[in-house]
């Protein structure tokens, strides 16, 4: 290895009295801004247009609260999923759930339910029921987004496919269109 060229310099081998002088200046360097800073902000009001407050968010119906259409016996209904949001345009939120028995073997099929407050009342309730738990489905992928519900529907191609394992798989939305929701699904959405 070649020597340096440079001599040693002094700065490069810091003794304490520098880490002390390093920390006076950077202490002196704060209580100076802080005395020299800027006044403190003051708003005044300025002609212009007035603005108005956004209405209070509503909070969306609780799913816990309400008695689902569902039959389970000695078991419970257990909210799997849930998503909320407006779903037919009236500025309230509604709260679709994806419910089924909490069986302690197997795999229960799932309803999907929305559930909605009606105006000045406190009680949610069903109002719909996009997926029966008769059409032997579990709710896959799930979500509320732009005023339509989003599935994916794992199902079964016969009576005779055991229920461990479904073997069709289907992407679903269903948007409120004239007072009901319609189902729609793309074209190339089963699958075997």
């Amino acid at each position: 290895m070649q020597p340096s060229a440079v001599p040693e310099l002094a700065h490069t081998h810091a003794r304490p009295i520098h880490w002390v002088a390093t920390a006076t200046a950077l202490a002196g360097v704060v209580a100076l801004s802080s005395v020299l800073g800027p006044d403190a902000a003051t708003a005044a009001p300025t002609p212009g247009p007035q603005t108005r407050s956004a209405p209070a968010q509503l909070a969306p119906p609780d799913p816990a609260a309400v008695e689902f259409p569902l039959e389970c016996g000695p078991v419970k209904r257990v909210v799997r999923k849930q998503a909320s949001g407006d779903l037919d345009g009236d500025g309230r939120p509604e709260t679709v759930a994806v419910v089924r028995c909490d069986a302690p073997m197997g795999t229960p099929p799932d309803g999907v339910y929305v559930v909605t407050r009606a105006a000045g009342s406190a009680e949610p309730r069903v109002v719909a029921t996009l997926v029966d738990p008769e059409d032997r489905t579990n709710v896959d992928d799930f979500a509320v987004r732009d005023g339509e519900v989003r599935a994916g529907l794992l199902g079964y191609s016969s009576a005779d496919v055991p229920s461990c394992c479904p073997d069709v798989r289907e992407s679903v939305k269903w948007r409120w269109t004239d007072g009901a929701f319609v189902r729609s699904a793309p074209s190339t959405a089963k699958s075997v």
